[in-house]
């Protein structure tokens, strides 16, 4: 067991991308380009099998996601293999395909928080980000349902230049719904949204104005909904600690089964996923070259190995310094400590109206 010199904790979240399989086309998409195909999907006992797994080696919680997890038929009895785990179980949804009646069945099976994104609170422009005519509508439905079952409810707001103006717009729309807490989430560059970046990408001014407005929204709404947000990269001056530093905190399965240290993982060439057909969740977890590649701070080269904030961001992500230099073992280009942040910087300044690549 490699560890590059980390101290390996048990960790705390599974996310499960129970299917690629979804009726939208959002154009920040954080699925692969490349999407798993339904015959290649884990079946039901398999997904029971790694709830089991996880909870045996200390996560506390379970992500069901996607795609759009309730195309899976078996959705019910995954959330059920889940309960029986002893996992919190949050199901994140478009809600484009779960009626009431399935909602319901959806809690009794082991549904503990239901996250539902909305794309934009004017539903004619949420619909045409969704690629998806009458997507806002079925949203607001399911919201209503999971306040209904008393289940507590997140809206994810996805953030990029064709919605950024309307940000008090969206949390009005998610106090309405009867959220209890509410994700700002700018679009991370990965997967579909790269592919859209020019189409996507704010304006600093657009960024700028936003991050005043959510500390308004923030101190306006303080004591009646959580508000989570975060700076998007390309305009930031540190890095992130991406999913809490490589293999440290979480791990995903994608639905063919490959264990990755994050959802953008396989974007790095020349690393190894194993998969929960041939191993177990902890020997993975222990043991994977994937997870052991980017864990700790041995790997790190210059100016990170000296860095005093080394500790704190790993680096940043190691998705984004491949994508973005072509070698993970840079610093994030992000930091304005890295060599090449300079061309973050003119990258997004690359904003283009042009219509979106929708995820299909």
């Amino acid at each position: 067991m490699s560890t590059n010199g980390a101290t390996l904790n048990a960790p705390l979240g599974l996310l499960a991308e129970l299917t690629h399989r979804c009726p939208l086309g959002c154009p920040y998409c954080s699925n692969p380009l490349a999407l798993d195909q339904r015959e290649a999907e884990l079946d039901t006992a398999a997904w029971a099998r790694v709830m089991r797994e996880a909870a045996g080696l200390g996560v506390l919680q379970v992500h069901l996601s996607g795609g759009e997890p309730a195309a899976r038929r078996d959705l019910e009895q995954i959330a059920k293999a889940a309960r029986s785990a002893g996992l919190y179980c949050n199901l994140i949804t478009s809600a484009v395909g779960i009626t009431a009646q399935r909602m319901e069945a959806l809690a009794d099976a082991g549904i503990d928080h239901v996250q539902i994104s909305i794309q934009d609170s004017e539903p004619q422009s949420a619909d045409h980000i969704a690629g998806y005519k009458g997507a806002s509508g079925r949203k607001r439905a399911l919201a209503a349902e999971v306040v209904k079952l008393g289940l507590p409810l997140t809206i994810n707001m996805v953030v990029h230049r064709a919605n950024i103006s309307r940000i008090g717009a969206m949390v009005d729309l998610a106090l309405s719904l009867g959220a209890s807490r509410i994700e700002i989430a700018h679009v991370q560059y990965y997967g579909w949204a790269l592919k859209n970046r020019a189409a996507l990408m704010p304006s600093r001014e657009q960024v700028e104005q936003a991050v005043k407005e959510v500390e308004a929204l923030r101190e306006q709404h303080c004591g009646r909904i959580v508000i989570d947000a975060v700076v998007p990269d390309y305009y930031a001056r540190f890095p992130k600690p991406c999913v809490g530093g490589w293999g440290r905190r979480s791990l995903n399965v994608t639905p063919a089964g490959r264990v990755l240290p994050c959802h953008a993982a396989e974007v790095i060439p020349g690393l190894e996923f194993w998969n929960v057909r041939e191993h177990s969740l902890a020997d993975i977890w222990r043991n994977s070259p994937a997870f052991s590649a980017f864990r700790g701070t041995e790997w790190m080269a210059e100016p990170c190995r000296s860095c005093a904030m080394k500790e704190k961001d790993f680096g940043g992500c190691r998705c984004q310094a491949f994508l973005l230099t072509g070698d993970a073992r840079n610093a994030d280009p992000i930091c304005h400590l890295a060599p090449q942040h300079a061309h973050v910087a003119e990258l997004a300044a690359m904003q283009i109206d042009t219509a979106y690549h929708y995820r299909r």
